[in-house]
């Protein structure tokens, strides 16, 4: 038998840090949407528990026990598993990709052995955006990323997604940042009766790691500006520590031509046109 699971990638439409507590972890406020576009994971039967990765951003992606695939899977006692990634999404690229793997696994083996999930501690374990990927819905996430809540009634809207190539580690896009207590989100979210109204909501939010991740990578605010310069695009920003950024659309069309402009401006670069999963 063999069964697969979708890992889609996580956009912080906005990302507000606002404190850190006394062991180091930042304090945030983000609200997040998932896209139709991403990495995949296949299991069948096999001989003890085996990892194998594939895909256009396979490279460079270790299969061995520090793969967050691996241990999710070990966190839930799975043996006699063949477990494939597919990559699709870029590494270290801002949009949790791990995180949506191992989300993916924790998932598929609990499906495939009828398994409780791990305890919420456990699953934070493996990394603050595990525990936002594990159901992947609109949310609110707030805390270390422990505290998660579904947001309904999100429009539906398309997305273009661009990374230039770059990593920038996360811990040093943090300790640039000049202050740690910026203001959260409103306590009470505004209902969206359309995109435009979402878009122009989004505008007057932040994503306070913007700032520290152009100064350490220039070439990422030069692709939020590529994007925010498409016909169509209501709104461009960075998603979680970079490289990523994205644009929002109301079309398909729109992100669509985009998305190939783009492209042919910019080959080196990783583009996508998606739309929010639903």
């Amino acid at each position: 038998m063999t069964a697969t699971e979708r890992a889609p990638a996580k956009i912080n439409l906005c990302l507000h840090v606002t404190g850190q507590r006394a062991d180091g972890y930042h304090l945030l406020d983000s609200l997040v949407v998932f896209t139709e576009f991403g990495d995949s994971l296949t299991v069948q039967a096999g001989q003890g528990l085996s990892l194998g990765v594939q895909g256009p951003e396979a490279a460079g992606l270790g299969a061995g026990p520090d793969n967050l695939v691996w241990r999710a899977a070990r966190l839930l006692g799975a043996e006699d598993m063949a477990l494939v990634l597919h990559k699709e999404l870029p590494l270290a690229s801002g949009i949790g990709g791990g995180s949506s793997d191992a989300a993916a696994c924790l998932r598929l083996v609990a499906r495939m052995t009828g398994r409780p999930l791990p305890a919420p501690a456990e699953i934070l374990g493996l990394g603050a955006d595990v525990p936002v990927c594990l159901a992947p819905q609109p949310c609110r996430m707030q805390g270390v990323g422990e505290e998660v809540r579904p947001v309904a009634g999100l429009p539906e809207f398309w997305l273009v997604l661009a990374n230039p190539r770059v990593e920038v580690p996360t811990p040093q896009v943090f300790r640039a940042l000049a202050r740690l207590d910026n203001p959260p989100m409103p306590a009470g979210l505004p209902h969206w009766p359309d995109a435009a109204s979402l878009f122009g909501w989004l505008a007057s939010q932040r994503n306070d790691l913007e700032a520290p991740a152009f100064a350490l990578a220039p070439i990422i605010e030069q692709v939020r500006a590529a994007l925010a310069a498409m016909p169509g695009c209501a709104l461009a920003r960075m998603s979680g520590s970079g490289a990523t950024c994205f644009g929002l659309f109301a079309t398909a069309a729109q992100a669509q031509k985009a998305a190939q402009a783009l492209c042919a401006a910019h080959p080196d670069w990783w583009v996508v046109a998606t739309p929010r999963l639903s």
